[in-house]
């Protein structure tokens, strides 16, 4: 686990933005392609305001995301809604880039769609790992969709899980489970205020057993980037 701490939000971006550099350089060189999940949220506003000033071949990326609320597309709490209309426009990023859940159905049948998605861009047969996961943390310390002492935290069979009971609405949501997470090649929370500090210190430093963490890759670094505020209860 890799710490970083810097002085304030913008600082969060630009260290962030630097290491989805590198990570995406190096996978390209590497396998022709740049495998990333995208989280909302405080995130989400990092990357608007982020990517679109990054020096990067963004035509290789391919776009996941960690998690996403069973809604339209035009709705606010779609996540890839967000994205589409903060990055599609501002930087070379196309639509067909992102894999999007599929629309119009449960949230079951969303989930498994977006199993046989992924599946169309990982070795067959293989559990999917990704290149980066960019990952959020809620005040609870949920992450992704996987929210403190829900059953989804127990899942080691599904790439993918619906969940039908958010305790944060909307209810219903796909979201990646700790079985693909903590195969990724590189984890990323980054994050700003003093407001996250009593949960950072509850994970980081109390090493509390909350969803956030819980990722621990098992052949890969999961980074924290922290602004001074959040980090205050750490030291």
């Amino acid at each position: 686990m890799q710490i970083i701490v810097v002085k304030n939000r913008d600082e969060v971006i630009s260290k962030l933005m630097d290491l989805v550099q590198n990570i995406a350089e190096e996978s390209i060189s590497k396998n022709g392609v740049f495998t990333i999940g995208l989280s909302g949220g405080s995130l989400g506003s990092f990357l608007a305001t982020g990517l679109p000033k990054l020096q990067a071949d963004l035509t290789k990326w391919k776009l996941f995301f960690c998690d996403e609320r069973v809604v339209p597309e035009d709705s606010n709490d779609s996540t890839y809604g967000f994205y589409k209309t903060t990055l599609i426009g501002s930087t070379k990023l196309k639509e067909e880039q992102f894999i999007k859940i599929k629309q119009g159905v449960s949230a079951k049948e969303a989930a498994e769609d977006y199993v046989k998605q992924m599946k169309e861009h990982f070795p067959e047969g293989k559990l999917p790992r990704f290149d980066l996961l960019l990952l959020g943390m809620g005040p609870d310390g949920h992450t992704c969709s996987l929210f403190p002492s829900h059953p989804l935290l127990k899942e080691n069979e599904k790439w993918i899980a619906a969940i039908t009971d958010s305790p944060k609405p909307p209810p219903e949501r796909i979201t990646m489970t700790f079985k693909v997470i903590n195969n990724a090649r590189n984890c990323i929370f980054a994050m700003c205020g003093k407001e996250k500090a009593p949960m950072v210190k509850r994970i980081l430093k109390d090493k509390e057993n909350l969803p956030a963490g819980q990722v621990i890759p098992t052949n890969g670094e999961v980074y924290w980037v922290l602004d001074e505020g959040a980090a205050k209860e750490t030291k």
